[in-house]
This record gives C-alpha cells, structure tokens and sequence, in this order.
C-alpha cells in the first residue's frame, strides 16, 4: 500500500457519505471497507457520520435501545484502531457511548495514524425535536471543546447539532483547531413542504460556511443518506475552506467518498486580511455567559 502522502503542509480528508442498515455489525464492516477505500485514494483523515453503526435510532423513544451502546474503548474502537493503523490514517468516529448504567453519550472518538485514541468529544447540544428525540438517549457532554493534535492535522469535532451554535465553532478554534468536523444525520422532516426542506438546507449549509469564515478554519461535514424511517437523509456532506467558500460537496442520494485535499497554509493567509480574532472585543463579551441579557444581574 502507498504511504498517505500530501503536499508540504496539505491535509487530504476523506468523508464517508454512506446508508445505514438495520445490523451494526454490517454497518461496522461498511464503514471500515469505506475508510480503507478512502486511504486508498490518498486521504489521510477520515470522517464518518454520526453514529454510522446502526440506522438513526433516536425517530422513537424506546429503552431497548439502549442496547446499541457500547464502552469506548470498546469493540468498534478495537476494530477501527486497527482499521488507522493498517492504512496510516486518522479516524474520527461518532459512537453511542455508554459510559456506566444508565449514562449514556453521543460520542466522537479520535483514532491517530498509529491507532491509538488521541481523544474524545461528547456531544454538547442535545436536540429535542420531532424525529431527534436525542434528549431520551444522551447526557450532555462534559469534556468542553477541545482540539487533538494528530499525525496530520490539529482536529477539532463537535457533532449534528452543535453545528447551529457559533460558540462551538468558536471556542473549538481557538483551542488551535485547524479543521472542524461534523459528523451529522440530519434529514428532510416529511411533513415539511419543499420550501421549506429547501429553506433549512441552505440555513445548515450557511450556518457552517460561517463558522469557516469567523475563525479561519476548514470546515467539513459529513452527513448519511437515504430513507431511515421517517427521514429522508439529506446527503450533501461538504467542505469548506476558511474563506467559506464550498471546495468539494456530495449528492443528495447517493453512497460517495469525497477526497478533499485542505492547504493549511490558507489559514494564515486568510486570517492575516480577515483579523477577526485580533479584533475580538474579549473585554466585551460577558454576557454571553446568560440565557438571555434581561436575566443579567444589575449592578
């Protein structure tokens, strides 16, 4: 096999854009076949989406499934260690962690070239919405954002619905974050007309972009797709340089491995004529530690 090479300071992502079946085992396999298929073609990092071991179970509230938790370290982090360190690649991994009884998390793992895991991230923003019932299932994460220094990349993740929340973005990069990963399953709602289906893609969409340009980082999503019950998952995993514009982007309906190489040089030069963490107003920023600035103590 090749070594995974890129040009001096380029970084080649691999995004793992893939339906899920109803057996984890199955979905597993998959995945790793993805990953080394990936690495084949160059990448370097690989990214798979949110909780690629098993269909998106949180449609329904149901203790069963519980069951398709697992340790981490654990089984698929056993399978997909070896997966990085027979094709040099990172890994990140988004898993239903199990912590202990009935402490649940929605979790990303970061595998390094070597195997090992050089982290965790666990989900921060847990939705509950129709068809995303994931408060039933997750704890909060408690790990805060945090960027993982791998053998190709400084790595920041955060997942699904923390892509809505500029704080993430922001907070992950100034941890020295030079990519973002979203791992992510988000879909149409069917009762929603075209429109609007329409409307919420490009907000996600947009939303991400912005958080590229804010903080002067490549951006990369990696959403599934197909028909999981009643979602239609929308696909169309991308990345985005740290300009925000969109340098490589995925179907809507089909299985796809995009192979994006990332010029880390951009960074720099893109921060050095937009100075946005320069100018930040740190001394200015306080009340973003309330729910709402009515709720601010007088003084």
């Amino acid at each position: 096999m090749p070594e995974n090479k890129s040009p001096a300071n380029t970084v080649t992502l691999g995004l793992v854009q893939m339906t899920c079946g109803t057996e984890p085992e199955a979905n597993l396999q998959k995945a790793v076949e993805r990953v080394g298929d990936a690495a084949r073609q160059g990448a370097q990092i690989v990214c798979l989406q949110e909780l690629f071991r098993s269909q998106y179970f949180c449609q329904t509230e149901d203790t069963e499934l519980f069951k398709l938790a697992e340790l981490i370290p654990g089984p698929s982090t056993e399978v997909l260690s070896e997966v990085a360190r027979r094709h040099k690649v990172v890994i990140v991994a988004s898993l239903f962690e199990k912590r202990v009884a009935g402490l649940y998390h929605n979790t990303a793992v970061m595998l390094d070239a070597d195997g090992q895991i050089v982290g965790k991230y666990r989900k921060m923003h847990i939705p509950d919405d129709p068809l995303y019932y994931e408060k039933f299932y997750f704890t909060p994460g408690d790990l805060g954002f945090q960027t993982h220094d791998t053998a190709y990349a400084k790595v920041g993740t955060l997942v699904c619905w923390d892509q809505w929340f500029p704080e993430a973005a922001r907070l992950t990069a100034l941890s020295g974050a030079q990519i973002l990963f979203y791992p992510t399953a988000i879909g149409w709602l069917p009762e929603e007309d075209e429109e609007m289906n329409t409307a919420q893609h490009s907000a996600w969409e947009t939303i991400q972009r912005g958080h590229a340009i804010s903080n002067g980082v490549f951006v990369a999503a990696v959403n599934r797709v197909g028909h999981e019950g009643k979602l239609k998952f929308w696909g169309q995993s991308f990345v985005a340089d740290p300009f925000g514009r969109i340098i490589a982007k995925a179907s809507s309906d089909r299985e796809e491995i995009l192979i994006v190489p990332c010029d880390l040089n951009l960074i720099e030069k893109t921060r050095q004529n937009w100075p946005f963490l320069r100018d930040r107003r740190i001394d200015s920023y306080g009340g973003l530690g309330y729910r709402y600035l009515e709720s601010q103590p007088t003084t």
